[in-house]
């Protein structure tokens, strides 16, 4: 029997890393995502493949069920090694699913590029999760790591706010609708930024006024929700650039690229890579491109 299940992407407007730490965040999910798709197989083995967003294969193997219930994890895993962690994990929290003598045929296919950063993993690990019957966030946390605001997402088609209580996840539904998200972009950066890194370098770099800085971006995070105006909005926007810049001991995007740009910049999740989001009150796209940058959505075009 053929089974098919499907999850948003991500965008993390506000409360990158210090999400990680009690911090309320705004994400955004996207009008792309990753869908999965499973079926008999044989050999008690699962037939892999993943499917770009262009039809080509980006990644295939075969993984016998016995290399999924042994694994053990490495310091620098693979691209298979990782999906066999994710399995494993998966496994040890339903273990019916390698129970048949059979096996499994099971293919992925993204609706956007890898290379742009919109949760390749977080949507393959709630299209995993969804198909076991296990909880999501539970098997990011043991597998991949990350705050969790990526598989709440993947989970939901409309604005949230998210944050971690008492070590829970919370989510809740938000109205984001203003007038001036006509004047929203989202430009893709060229380099995909790795998350597990990024969120390694945030760690060593936290300072001793972690509780204030969380009370700083979270108070940041309910602007931007509130915001009526563009100006409101950007004035949010740049105050929480400001703030990271200092945490991470960085400069922000806009001083390192776009010093020139007639607008707010603002780094989205990981800095130094993936998408940013810019607000400008005229079509910036001849500027970025201009810049090398080709990729520039609407947020009509991006954004559930």
């Amino acid at each position: 029997m053929k089974q098919t299940f499907y999850s948003n992407g991500k965008l993390l407007i506000t409360g990158e890393y210090l999400v990680l730490d009690g911090a309320k965040a705004f994400a955004l999910p996207t009008k792309f995502g990753q869908n999965l798709t499973v079926t008999e197989g044989v050999n008690q083995e699962i037939d892999w493949k993943s499917y770009n967003d262009d039809g080509t294969i980006w990644f295939e193997a075969k993984l016998t069920f016995a290399a999924i219930k042994n694994h053990k994890t490495t310091d620098n895993p693979t691209v298979k090694e990782t999906l066999i962690t994710i399995l494993h994990e998966a496994y040890l929290k339903n273990a019916s699913f390698l129970g048949t003598d059979l096996g499994y045929q099971i293919t992925t296919t993204l609706s956007f590029p890898k290379k742009w950063g919109l949760g390749t993993s977080s949507t393959l690990i709630n299209n995993i999760a969804q198909w076991l019957q296990i909880d999501a966030f539970e098997l990011l946390k043991t597998s991949f790591g990350g705050s969790g605001y990526d598989i709440a997402c993947a989970q939901n088609n409309y604005p949230i706010t998210y944050q971690i209580i008492d070590n829970k996840p919370v989510v809740k539904k938000v109205i984001f609708d203003p007038a001036f998200t006509k004047n929203i972009y989202f430009v893709y950066l060229n380099k995909k930024q790795n998350s597990k890194t990024a969120i390694a370098n945030y760690q060593k770099n936290k300072t001793d006024n972690l509780k204030k800085n969380i009370e700083t971006i979270t108070t940041l995070t309910n602007a931007t929700l509130q915001a009526n105006t563009a100006s409101v909005f950007t004035t949010a926007l740049e105050k929480h650039e400001a703030t990271l810049s200092h945490i991470l001991e960085t400069n922000t995007i806009k001083e390192i690229a776009f010093t020139d740009f007639n607008g707010t910049i603002k780094s989205l999740g990981a800095w130094g890579g993936d998408f940013i989001l810019a607000v400008s009150e005229l079509n910036p796209t001849e500027y970025f491109h201009s810049k090398g940058f080709n990729t520039i959505l609407t947020y009509e075009e991006m954004i559930l």
